[in-house]
């Protein structure tokens, strides 16, 4: 699809079918997620992709609306702050690759004809029991994969001149 419009176009999915993601699909949304720019290149991140196929229960402690566990799959993104870059000030650059991540992740998935909502609203005690995460990943963000069940709502962004300055604040 062409960038412009795929960027247009994709939206928060909240419904999902109950179709199977075809593997290879699956398989290049993860791609685009490995090819994402990080921070000295330390690809500090991890992917679990989560098969929501008998695993509903355990996955609502996560999140527990309705419709995150609707799709075939359910992909957490954590960030491993041990690997990731550091700034000379000490900001820890993990969370920042991982949004990077994520972001190249649902606009492969968009791209695919597939829908993503991006949650960030979950719990992460409930994440690093569910997953079995090691202590040093750290649960950034959440988004079920799957074909959409709904259509866009309408988008409202602010404009180019109350979020853009040039030269100076």
């Amino acid at each position: 699809m062409e960038f412009d419009k795929l960027i247009r176009e994709r939206y928060s999915v909240r419904a999902y079918l109950p179709k199977p993601v075809e593997e290879e699909k699956l398989r290049r949304v993860l791609e685009a997620a490995v090819l994402a720019p990080t921070a000295a290149n330390r690809q500090a991140f991890r992917l679990i992709v989560v098969s929501t196929s008998g695993r509903q229960d355990e996955l609502k402690k996560v999140y527990a609306k309705e419709w995150f566990t609707q799709a075939p799959y359910v992909i957490c993104a954590c960030s491993m702050p041990s690997e990731a870059w550091t700034r000379k000030d000490g900001k820890n650059y993990g969370d920042v690759d991982v949004a990077i991540v994520m972001d190249h992740l649902i606009l492969a998935a968009a791209n695919e004809g597939l829908g993503t909502c991006w949650v960030g609203a979950f719990d992460p005690q409930a994440a690093r029991e569910v997953l079995n995460l090691p202590r040093e990943a750290e649960p950034v963000a959440f988004t079920p994969l799957g074909y959409r069940a709904d259509r866009p709502g309408s988008k409202k962004r602010k404009s180019l001149n109350d979020l853009v300055c040039y030269g100076t604040w």
